[in-house]
């Protein structure tokens, strides 16, 4: 746990930079754990398919293992190795198949995530008009969309796509996201009435909000309940090679999202810097520059070499559980003193 003082002082800077509009949560798999069950005494593993619950990153390397028969224990349930084996021994059809039908399904948002969604809200009702304007996720699930959805709150939505012909390695943007959300999730709903819109050029790309609509930002792709064809999983070896050669070096992200990125102080929740689908996002962003503001990185038990590491992006490390953390997240938020309505001169 972190010292009182320290955890207080994080709580104080990240209100401020909230009040301005310049914080950007990270999201990781491991926020799945926020809130989770404990499993019972008998129970030879906590997370298997069919309990409702999404999967961690070792979690859902184990499933894939079992399905696709990988016995290789020395890996340490290596996400990325186990589903390249999937892919080189039974094809991709087969490995997007599973995935689909395990991230194609309605799961139960996390505290964390409902609170992210409650954000934007709780910030107007202080008068503050930011709100959240941008969210990150490697995660390929619905969980923050239905959080938000449930909340009635407005965002939009960026992805990437990985295997779209004639559009590999680019994003797409759909306005007004929530509007779809609903539809979205019947499978036979292709959504042909959606206004996507396809970034060809990030550097111009000028049609996001500008209203602090929220902006959803799965940069390792996401499911598609239109089918396992539509899906994008940023998930085996190649697929992180991939995603590296096809970067634009000059402009690697949307213009704006990246400046969004470039001008606040990241939170990384539910990672550890050693994950490596973080590290290709890190890498692919700044390169080995640090982060331009000093930002923080919310992991329990962290490893002094996980710790070291992270100091040499400009992040500092909060010993905290995410259960304990998002409760005095929530107070610091509703902390924060409503600015005064603006005067009315007199008639």
């Amino acid at each position: 746990m972190p010292n009182p003082s320290v955890l207080a002082t994080h709580l104080k800077t990240l209100a401020g930079d909230l009040v301005q509009g310049k914080v950007v949560p990270f999201i990781g798999a491991g926020v799945h754990l926020c809130g989770r069950p404990a499993a019972p005494v008998q129970a030879e593993k906590h997370w298997w398919y069919g309990t409702r619950l999404l999967p961690k990153g070792d979690e859902l390397a184990r499933y894939l293992a079992e399905k696709f028969e990988y016995e290789d224990a020395a890996t340490n349930w290596d996400l990325m190795r186990v589903s390249q084996f999937a892919e080189v021994m039974q094809g991709s059809g087969p490995l997007y198949e599973t995935l689909q039908e395990l991230f194609a399904r309605d799961y139960q948002p996390t505290p964390l995530h409902r609170l992210l969604a409650r954000v934007p809200a709780l910030l107007r009702e202080r008068g503050i008009g930011v709100g959240l304007p941008l969210i990150i996720t490697t995660n390929y699930d619905e969980v923050l969309e239905a959080a938000f959805y449930d909340q009635h709150e407005p965002f939009d939505l960026v992805s990437y796509l990985i295997r779209h012909e004639g559009h590999s390695g680019k994003f797409w943007h759909l306005p007004q996201a929530h509007e779809h959300f609903a539809a979205s999730r019947q499978p036979t709903a292709l959504l042909e009435g959606a206004p996507w819109q396809l970034i060809e050029s990030p550097n111009t790309y000028a049609k996001f909000p500008t209203d602090g609509r929220t902006i959803i930002f799965k940069i390792h792709g996401a499911v598609d309940r239109a089918g396992a064809d539509q899906s994008s999983f940023v998930i085996t070896e190649d697929d992180y090679i991939d995603y590296l050669a096809r970067m634009d070096f000059a402009n690697p992200l949307p213009k704006l999202l990246a400046l969004k990125m470039k001008f606040a102080r990241l939170l990384f929740l539910g990672y550890g810097l050693r994950d490596w689908n973080l590290r290709v996002v890190l890498q692919r962003i700044w390169g080995e520059r640090n982060l331009t503001y000093p930002s923080w990185s919310i992991q329990l038990g962290a490893q002094e070499s996980d710790k070291r590491a992270w100091q040499r992006r400009n992040v500092s490390i909060l010993d905290i559980p995410l259960e304990e953390y998002v409760p005095e997240l929530e107070k610091c938020i509703t902390g924060i003193p409503s600015r005064a309505a603006p005067a009315v001169a007199a008639p």
